[in-house]
């Protein structure tokens, strides 16, 4: 089906990076621009017209920015055009024999934008009755954030039940964090600790997730706190951040002990290879005590993307997974939500509400 040509009108909006100059350092909101653009006047073999539900801002998406993003798998967004990333929405207009007007879709090349032409084969469609009509949970707790807490925890944690290991996650109340904690322990892991920057989200963790315990490295010493806490030593640690925090926390790692290479977000404003290189001192305990530092790419796993998906609605349905978002509203404010996210200012996952159904 085709978009009649009297649709070409500047009806929808488009987030784009301002200027021709890459960001140096921390982004700020001045980096983004609301620009309009124009409604496709026609669909091109193959692709579809969405209404975008809501988008999806996350650390990866600072590498973006740069000229180089340290990743052969991942671009850097193009000066000039819309940002791209994970975004759900519906089908209002089909040019496609594998979607239907009506289909809800996600996908990771998801233009900033009301309404978006991508080409169905790069998107997925998806079963809302699986998150009770919750369209947004497709970008966090049963989309790729819990993806990468899933698989991370069950191919790279070596978690035994029963065998009284003690797990350690910065970056805990984020979107991956706090999904991870709640796994490792669905999985038995009898002490799960999260480190975090703010008081609110330390009660968070402990009080609506029961972690076992919660340190804030802006107001703790995470190197005294860790020590009372994990005692008999830690034997996973599942690393969103990398930098000091990392060094502390696999100092104080045990022999044959495991880090999920998860992500580095500390590092993603300086000008370093992805992973960042460790001091030497932390290097030497690695090798000295055996411990694995695998960097854990989620996508490398696709074949099991669908078991995990539905295993994941599966807990969310049944109370064994919380959920906690933070949203923002209106596609004007993608830029701010991106910002606040990369300073610590959402707990749980972070989504953009651009429509309704």
């Amino acid at each position: 089906m085709m978009v009649s040509k009297s649709a070409g009108v500047w009806c929808c909006q488009v987030v784009q990076v301002v200027g021709l100059q890459r960001v140096d350092g921390v982004p700020s909101a001045n980096n983004f621009a609301v620009e309009k653009c124009s409604y496709p006047s026609e669909l091109a073999d193959g692709n579809v017209l969405l209404k975008t539900l809501y988008l999806s801002v996350d650390p990866y998406m600072r590498c973006r920015m740069n000229e180089d993003t340290g990743a052969d798998y991942l671009g850097p967004w193009k000066l000039g055009e819309s940002i791209t990333g994970g975004g759900v929405g519906v089908v209002i207009l089909s040019n496609s024999a594998s979607l239907c007007v009506g289909d809800v879709v996600e996908g990771f090349h998801w233009p900033w934008q009301h309404y978006a032409e991508i080409p169905a084969d790069q998107l997925q469609k998806v079963d809302p009755s699986v998150v009770d009509d919750r369209h947004s949970l497709f970008l966090g707790a049963v989309g790729m954030p819990g993806l990468t807490a899933l698989l991370g925890v069950q191919e790279k944690g070596h978690v035994k039940a029963g065998g009284k290991q003690t797990m350690v996650i910065s970056g805990a109340a984020g979107a991956c964090g706090n999904i991870a904690g709640q796994i490792a322990m669905l999985k038995g892991c009898a002490n799960v600790i999260g480190i975090c920057g703010l008081e609110a989200k330390c009660k968070f963790l402990t009080e609506d997730l029961q972690f076992q315990a919660a340190i804030n490295y802006k107001t703790e010493s995470v190197e005294k706190r860790l020590k009372e806490l994990a005692d008999g030593g830690v034997d996973i640690y599942f690393d969103n951040v990398g930098g000091n925090i990392s060094n502390i926390v696999i100092s104080q790692m045990n022999a044959d002990s495991h880090v999920i290479l998860c992500g580095q977000i500390s590092q993603y404003n300086k000008d370093v290879p992805y992973p960042p290189p460790l001091p030497k001192d932390i290097e030497q305990i690695l090798q000295a005590k055996n411990i694995t530092r695998d960097r854990f790419l989620v996508l490398n796993y696709q074949d099991k993307f669908l078991e995990g998906i539905m295993q994941l609605a599966s807990w969310v349905k049944t109370g064994q997974l919380k959920v906690k978002e933070s949203v923002v509203h209106g596609l004007e404010n993608c830029g701010a939500a991106f910002v606040s996210m990369m300073t610590g200012g959402n707990i749980g996952k972070q989504v953009v509400h651009i429509a309704d159904l």
